[in-house]
């Protein structure tokens, strides 16, 4: 009984492995679609777009710097107001509330496959861990965690952040891009940044193409496709 309960401990330490993974590296989808001119001293400002950026505040500047350096880096200047720049850079992004999914437990003998709950939106997660009830969800009397059983879970969040540049003036389009990732962490902190740096990897890049791009966790590192 002891070595299949390790064993099943092990099998379960393997599944995790394949979600946690993303905390070291942040695997991401870039679309973008460019006109973007040459820079030819084009001033820009960076202003809320849509989901959790949408009423601006603190952290919504912080992520604007992010993204004014990446500019900045590649030759357009930055302005002090919208009546001093050419480009309008519109920065939204979010989390949503978490997928939760159940691993079943091949020594556990119950045939449950991965199941998920929950959904992409901003709603309300349930889980429930063999190790202990840290949710309201329950099964009642038929609850196969009460014998010891082949379910563990895990939740997957998804990210995403939208960037879009317009000519001052004229609304022209210049750029429309999003970058899109699953990880184990909900934290903006820790996902806009990244996120930031895939949207900016290879820009402007070729324009209606889907890219691959993996951004390691880790100071002064390269991102890299994958």
């Amino acid at each position: 009984m002891r070595v299949i309960k390790l064993s099943a401990a092990l099998a379960l330490a393997v599944a995790a492995v394949g979600l946690s993974g993303c905390e070291t590296a942040l695997k991401t989808n870039v679309t973008r679609y460019q006109a973007m001119p040459a820079p030819q001293g084009q001033t820009f400002i960076v202003v809320p777009g849509d989901g959790m950026a949408r009423n601006g505040g603190l952290e919504f500047q912080r992520y604007a710097s992010i993204v004014a350096q990446q500019l900045a880096a590649r030759g357009y200047t930055p302005a002090t107001s919208t009546q001093g720049a050419n480009m309008i850079v519109q920065l939204g992004y979010g989390v949503d509330g978490g997928q939760v999914y159940y691993q079943s437990d091949p020594f556990g003998g119950y045939g449950y496959g991965p199941y998920g709950y929950g959904g992409f939106g901003f709603g309300h997660t349930w889980g429930h861990s063999r190790f202990g009830w840290g949710s309201p969800f329950y099964y009642g009397w038929n609850d196969p965690f009460w014998y010891g059983g082949g379910i563990d879970s895990y939740i997957e969040y998804h990210s995403q952040l939208d960037l879009h540049i317009r000519q001052k003036g004229t609304n022209a389009p210049l750029f429309d891009g999003r970058a899109q990732a699953r990880s184990s962490t909900s934290q903006l902190d820790a996902l806009v940044p990244s996120l930031i740096e895939a949207m900016f990897t290879g820009f402007p890049g070729q324009s209606g193409e889907t890219i691959k791009i993996t951004i390691p966790n880790r100071p002064n590192t390269q991102a890299a496709h994958y």
